[in-house]
């Protein structure tokens, strides 16, 4: 089990969260307000918040803006990871990591198991690295939000979290595009 170390400073990430729903504005969009609410309660900085279409080349241009943007370290989106045929979010997002993060699908099943059962596999969570940015692609749900929030991602982005973290390798994300070629 993960522990803060207090005496570490605390540091703030900028986080972009994305809905992804054909029925969703931002007055009514309950899954996006969970994971704001949460990431600013954190102390975290919302970098921006965006409501896009199931279309896996909208989607992808969101998310590939925000992955060229310093100013955005982490990405979360929500919605579209079923298996209806609008749910496209994993077909628009993985092609475009560059190291894919099972342990974090196995993770939102194993915690989503206790709360609801098989029904878990009716998700395809997933996230991965791209352009030194953490990608994170939740359900459509404010409680599949706030799981994965509360359960994985609030400890995984806050540095003072032992034994580790994804802050203290944040540095190192893009060093194989550093590496001198010879």
């Amino acid at each position: 089990m993960a522990t803060s170390d207090q005496p570490k400073q605390f540091i703030p990430l900028n986080i972009a969260v994305l809905t992804i729903s054909d029925t969703r504005a931002l007055a009514d969009d309950k899954s996006g307000t969970t994971l704001v609410e949460r990431l600013q309660g954190a102390g975290h900085t919302l970098a921006a918040r965006e409501i896009v279409q199931d279309d896996v080349e909208a989607i992808r241009a969101v998310v590939k803006r925000w992955i060229a943007d310093p100013g955005v370290d982490a990405i979360i989106t929500t919605g579209g990871t079923g298996f209806t045929g609008r749910d496209v979010t994993p077909e628009a997002i993985e092609p475009l990591f560059e190291k894919r993060m099972d342990g974090f699908s196995i993770a939102f099943h194993m915690m989503s198991w206790g709360k609801i059962g098989a029904s878990t596999i009716q998700s395809r969570a997933t996230a991965g690295v791209a352009g030194a940015t953490y990608i994170f692609c939740l359900p459509g749900s404010p409680g599949a939000c706030r799981d994965g929030w509360d359960g994985i991602l609030a400890a995984q982005l806050d540095y003072r979290t032992r034994p580790c973290n994804f802050v203290e390798i944040m540095p190192r994300l893009d060093e194989h595009l550093r590496r001198s070629k010879s």
